[in-house]
This record gives C-alpha cells, structure tokens and sequence, in this order.
C-alpha cells in the first residue's frame, strides 16, 4: 500500500509533461493553419494555452499529494523540474512564436531575431529558476554563505508555472495569431510582449519573493471563508475564463514586485528615522 502511494503523485507529473507535450503539438499544428486558416489555427493555439493551464493544476496537486501522503522523493524533485522546464518553458516559448514571432515577423529581421534572443533568454532563466528551487529543496544546508534562506512561505524568485500561466493566459484572451491585426498593429503588440517577456526572465532569477501555499494552515472560519473565495473564483473562472486567468496570472506576479517596493520602501524609512 505505501509503495502504491509513491506512483499517485508520479502520475499527476506524467500528466504535466503530456500536458506540455500537447501544447507544443497544438503551436505547431496552429502556425501551419496561419495561412490556411486563422479561425483553425486561433483553436489549436486556445488548446495550447488550455493545456499550459491544466498543467499549473497537475504541478500544484502533485506537489501536495506527495507532501500530504510523505511520499516526496529527491527524484520526484527532480522530475517534476524537468517536467516544468518542458511545460512551463519549452511549450510556451513554442506558444509564443507561433502565435506572435513567427507570423509576425520574417526571418532576418531585427524583430525576429530579437523575439528569438528574448525566447532563449525566458528559458535559460526558467531553468536556472529550477536548478536553484532544486538546490535550496534538497541541500539548504550547503548553499553559499550569502545566499538567501529556505523559506517555505515564500518562493525566491518568480515561479516558472506562473510565468508561463501568465503567457498562457494571453494567448487565451486572444487566440488569434498577432497577423490577423495588421501589420503595423501586429509588430506593436509583438514589441510590448518582448518586454513582458524580459521582465518574466528577469523576475525568476531575482530575489523578490513570492507568496507560497505551501505551509498554508487554513482551519475554523478562516477555513471556511478560504473554501467559499476558491469556489467564488472557480466559479467566475468558469464563465469568464479569458479574464479571469488574465486578472489571476497578471496579480500573481505583479504582487511580489509590489511587495518588494513597498517593503524597500519601509526598510529605507525605518532607517532613515
């Protein structure tokens, strides 16, 4: 029975990568549609997105079964980073190209080269997000003097599932590929996610914390209250997914920048006085 226990959270980790594997499909099959037709490729690139956000849902419950049985293993750990650098790094840059780069720019070009240059850059910070999440889970004790403490309320750095949620989301309020505006429309919009997608590389690998549900004790009414806010959102999620997952994303990873201004701002004023 306990060793049955350890495959429980294996399989909502194997259902994370099929879930980044089918949104790289669904880019792929939605910029061949592009010239085709934009109304085909607009759902492939929906169920890409639609897969990027099952995913989140899969992490976050592996995570918790695993914790909730004591059936968390170092190679767990492991596999469940790597399933994140698929679903959470690769699926949506591959998201991100096909929908925006690729039809908006050709090749050769500044702006597509530059598009690429800011992919490879998400990813890489994306994965060096993981390597140091890895690090501090499971050898807190030997990180470098200076490095900043394991704490289980808080994240160091920006996640990658939120990241890519976050792009995901997008995507899904408006699955159309950036061509179907215009041309001149098409490379503004294009140029504002290249700074959306700087400042996602940049948040995952600074030290700006971010709320974590980890070691969250809800009992009593603050219990209750939790449950009636989770169904108030899933429920409004539900009807109104293209802007609910919009406002939900964009305040998550909006929320520890406001927090890191607003606690360096104290510190410099409690000094000060």
């Amino acid at each position: 029975m306990k060793k049955g226990l350890y495959v429980i959270p294996t399989l909502f980790t194997a259902a994370n990568v099929a879930m980044g594997f089918w949104a790289v499909l669904s880019s792929i099959r939605g910029f061949q549609a592009i010239s085709v037709n934009p109304d085909a490729a607009a759902y492939y690139f929906n169920q890409g997105a639609f897969a990027i956000g099952l995913a989140i849902l899969f992490d976050t419950v592996d995570g918790r079964i695993a914790r909730a049985t004591r059936t968390a293993t170092e190679i767990g750990v492991q596999f469940d980073s790597l399933a994140d650098v698929l679903t959470f790094g690769i699926a949506p840059t591959a998201l991100l190209f096909a929908w925006a780069i690729g039809p908006t720019f050709t090749e050769n070009t500044f702006g597509y080269g530059l598009g690429i240059f800011l992919l490879f850059s998400y990813l890489m910070c994306g994965a060096f997000r993981l390597a140091r999440f890895n690090l501090q889970a499971t050898r807190p004790q030997k990180l470098i003097e200076g490095a900043t403490k394991v704490d289980k309320k808080a994240f160091v750095g920006l996640p990658i599932p939120p990241a890519g949620g976050l792009i995901a989301s997008l995507v899904h309020f408006a699955p159309q590929p950036l061509s179907f505006y215009g041309n001149r429309p098409a490379h503004y919009y294009a140029y504002a996610l290249f700074v959306l997608i700087g400042v996602l590389s940049i948040l995952m690998v600074s030290t700006i914390r971010y709320t974590s549900a980890k070691s969250s004790d809800a009992s009593g009414r603050r219990s209750f209250f939790t449950v009636l806010v989770i169904a108030a959102i899933g429920m409004l999620t539900w009807f109104y997914s293209q802007y609910m997952l919009l406002i939900l994303a964009s305040l998550y990873v909006a929320h520890g920048v406001v927090w890191w201004i607003l606690r360096s701002m104290f510190v410099r004023s409690k000094t000060e006085n």
